[in-house]
């Protein structure tokens, strides 16, 4: 209205009077036609009605007019005094504010109605939708009488349970009760029981509780508060012997797989929708935990390299051509999985009975090693009597040192003494009042029908022997004992002797023979080719490496000067042309295989005597740089000389 009559200046009074009039007229008339589009003109005359200004709005005089639109708008019939001429300006300016506040709260609540509408209709599908599947569901119903019978068969096999295993029962339940490895016990709590635990590599011959320890470290690691492990942190196991995989990553139980929507084994409302279904491995199973893989030197190389990248990232990412993030259908579990990966922080231990060459070095490089020791006849006894003690069972005297005899393994010396267990319950038959004592009948039992023989003899003695001698190898972690002998005749022509050796003992031992024969010049001044010697592995078998280089001399030159050689004491070592002794590997291991089988004196290369603690097993160990220093202590002339 301003801006119109700001436009009107200038002009004469008659004509800004008619031209004011008609303006008003038409703006009262444009008013009640937008009032009559907005509510409609039938409920526009019946409001008119209601409010008492139907006359007024159908009226000649354009203020009655104006009274008629200030009750209808305003919605208020109190309203009986005439607007003057100067008023009604300013009456239709606050007529058209109000008027067009309400078009607009109409607009919003058309808006918002229309959206309520559309959500109901939405539920109102879904609950059609349910009610459908439901209605199907009931008539495809899945059971029958059959699927019931077998459902019930099943309950009622669970429901039957046998006592726990013996195996179960025996397993030793803190760490006081693994025998035999204080040393590695210690080192593998110190490794996991703190704030960074590191991942580890297990080596040591089987059944000498790699599995067991480092679930009872895991118990100890998460009662600790500066451990990053919480009440509930899982220890996860498998065997890299059965671990089993697919390249195409379609199955991988370790690292996890991707069921793509064409394969068998999707599920069928994501193969439907051509969804992809990513499945967790045991590496998501063990964050915050500990996975554990026995035989980890038997797992896949590539397999070992996936694993790797697992260690780095600490997440399992999955791949599929099948994926689509832009697709709305994807579950968000699914987008989470493809696009985040899944966690898998863990601490890997993996346990081994192979040597370290067969683990891949960048899976090595990120783990700690530690060695598990073999047990000793003594270490088998212990935990014998453990057993016993758990099975509350008598044993006569000579048992637990008899079952050493045949197995240098916990796991195995158990199951003997469960055998002869179960003998000696069905020699008592159902006196439930007698007392069960095992006696080393039942033991020979056991062993005769499990077709079982002796670990190791007894080969050391107290008497001095020509011509013989103790060597020591290794095989994997354990230690044995080798006896080499030797014998020598003038050959038939001087000068042209012979020298033989056993074909299968590997070409590294027959080098030994012929550095030996060197050095016996050296140091007797005799020269090997004027006899015929024939040097021998008893028992035969292939010696890896020269290490039975030293024991070789020594049966050459007692066979040559005829000097007794001590048969409680055994050498390892390589032997130089120079006669030096030089270092060896496997002296730890050896050590152990000397023990085995009774002997008394060890002589090791001066360069290996940090390899192994001093006094270890109770062993004499004698540390020797050179060939004549090793036979001070091999021949027994040359120890009766010292003890004058």
């Amino acid at each position: 209205m301003k801006k119109f009559f700001s436009k009107l200046i200038g002009k004469g009074q008659d004509e800004v009077k008619i031209d004011k009039q008609d303006l008003i007229n038409r703006q009262v008339t444009a008013l009640y036609g937008l009032l009559s589009d907005v509510i409609g003109s039938e409920k526009l005359v019946l409001k008119a009605g209601k409010l008492d200004a139907l006359e007024q709005m159908r009226s000649e005089n354009v203020a009655e007019r104006v009274l008629a639109l200030q009750k209808i708008v305003l919605e208020n019939p109190t309203f009986d005094k005439l607007p003057t001429a100067e008023e009604i300006p300013g009456i239709l300016d606050e007529l058209e504010e109000e008027i067009a506040d309400s078009m607009a709260r109409r607009t919003v609540e058309d808006k918002i109605e229309k959206k309520i509408v559309e959500k109901m209709e939405e539920r109102h599908q879904e609950y059609i939708q349910e009610i459908r599947t439901q209605v199907l569901k009931d008539e495809n119903n899945a059971e029958n009488p059959q699927t019931l019978r077998r459902f019930e068969e099943l309950e009622k096999l669970e429901s039957k349970k046998l006592t726990k295993s013996v195996m179960e029962l025996l397993r030793p339940a803190t760490l006081a009760e693994v025998v035999g490895q204080e040393r590695a016990v210690q080192s593998l709590r110190a490794k996991l029981s703190s704030p960074y635990p590191q991942h580890l590599i297990l080596y040591g011959p089987p059944g000498v509780g790699k599995t067991t320890a480092a679930r009872l470290v895991l118990e100890e690691a998460r009662k600790a508060k500066f451990t990053p492990f919480e009440e509930d942190a899982p220890f996860v196991e498998t065997d890299g012997t059965t671990l089993r995989w697919d390249p195409r990553d379609m199955t991988n139980p370790l690292l996890g797989s991707v069921h793509d929507p064409i394969y068998q084994g999707a599920r069928r409302d994501l193969a439907e929708s051509g969804v992809p279904e990513p499945k967790t491995g045991l590496v998501t199973d063990a964050h915050g935990g500990i996975l554990f893989i026995d035989e980890i030197g038997e797992l896949d190389s590539m397999l070992q390299n996936k694993l790797l990248k697992i260690l780095e990232d600490k997440r399992a990412f999955f791949e599929s051509a099948y994926y689509d993030p832009s697709d709305e259908t994807v579950p968000k579990y699914i987008k989470k999985l493809f696009e985040d990966g899944a966690p898998a922080d863990f601490v890997l231990i993996g346990a081994t009975t192979r040597e370290a060459g067969y683990i891949n070095p960048a899976l090595r490089s990120r783990c700690a090693e530690i060695y598990f020791e073999p047990l000793t006849p003594k270490h088998i006894e212990a935990i014998v009597e453990n057993a016993a003690d758990k099975l509350e069972v008598k044993m006569e005297d000579n048992v637990a040192s008899l079952i050493s005899e045949y197995t240098i393994e916990g796991r195995k010396a158990i199951n003997i003494l469960a055998d002869a267990y179960s003998l000696a319950l069905q020699r008592h038959g159902n006196d439930e009042t007698a007392d069960i004592v095992i006696n080393t009948e039942d033991i020979y039992k056991v062993v005769q029908v499990s077709r079982l023989s002796q670990f190791v003899m007894q080969k050391a003695s107290e008497k001095a022997e020509i011509g013989k001698v103790f060597g020591l190898g290794v095989s994997g972690y354990l230690g044995s004992v080798i006896e080499i002998e030797a014998v020598v005749f003038p050959a038939s022509e001087k000068g042209k002797g012979a020298i033989r050796f056993n074909q299968t003992a590997g070409s590294m031992a027959k080098d030994s023979v012929f550095n030996a024969a060197a050095v016996v010049r050296k140091i007797t001044g005799e020269d090997l080719s004027n006899y015929d010697a024939h040097v021998n592995v008893i028992g035969g078998g292939n010696i890896d490496g020269p290490s039975a280089g030293t024991a070789i001399l020594t049966a050459l030159i007692s066979a040559i000067t005829k000097r007794k050689i001590r048969q409680n004491v055994a050498v390892t070592g390589e032997i130089s042309i120079q006669g030096k002794v030089k270092p060896v590997g496997g002296v730890f291991e050896k050590a152990y295989g000397a023990k085995q089988a009774g002997i008394t004196t060890l002589i090791i290369p001066k360069e290996n005597a940090k390899d192994i603690p001093e006094g270890h097993l109770g062993l004499d160990i004698h540390i020797v740089e050179t060939a004549e220093e090793a036979f001070e202590v091999l021949f027994e002339d040359e120890q009766a000389t010292e003890s004058c």
